[in-house]
């Protein structure tokens, strides 16, 4: 029997399931513009590293049930974003480790996927795994990137234009404290 070869970027995923056949690989960040684009001004995707990915085919035969085409999907990035706090980049290690059942419609995946925890798509005649891959980690990334603490403290500006350091405050309600135990603030 001939192994076939497959293509990330035109994955004939129906015989890909049915060969139980895997792939791996590595592509350059900047490949996948979408989310190099997340990147920040001070840190470009040409220097990330390679984004990593696995892709694995299955066919599941549930009892009593027609056979079920599947794809396990692994992928991994670094990437620098800007840190909503303090503006300087922030790097973030993404990682993505999903299995995703497909099916003959779209209206069949949009009522699977309502009813079940599974990821749930239509299965095209080809598919490019390179923008699910994509997808997938552009969905893992955070919502609002940040350092856990920021390495610099961080400056305001006041309406003259001069920079300051923002100083601790102190809480607003430890003046209601104060005063609901009898002192004065």
């Amino acid at each position: 029997m001939k192994l076939r070869a497959f293509v990330p970027e035109k994955l004939d995923l129906a015989a890909f399931a049915r060969d139980g056949a895997s792939l791996q690989g590595e592509w350059p960040a900047t490949t996948l513009q979408r989310l190099a684009d997340s990147a920040a001004p001070e840190s470009p995707a040409s220097g990330w590293p390679a984004v990593r990915w696995r892709l694995k085919g299955e066919l599941r035969q549930p009892k009593g049930g027609a056979a079920q085409t599947w794809l396990h999907l692994a992928a991994e990035a670094d990437v620098a974003l800007t840190c909503q706090r303090c503006l300087q980049p922030v790097e973030e290690a993404l990682e993505v480790d999903r299995w995703i059942r497909f099916v003959d419609t779209e209206a069949e995946a949009a009522a699977l996927d309502a009813d079940s925890d599974d990821d749930v798509l239509a299965l095209p005649r080809h598919l490019d795994a390179r923008e699910l891959i994509e997808d997938e980690l552009l969905l893992a990334l955070p919502l609002v990137p940040r350092h856990e603490a920021c390495p610099e403290p961080l400056v305001h500006q006041d309406e003259a234009g001069a920079a300051e350091v923002e100083e601790e405050r102190p809480n607003p309600f430890a003046k209601l404290a104060a005063l609901k135990r009898g002192g004065s603030a």
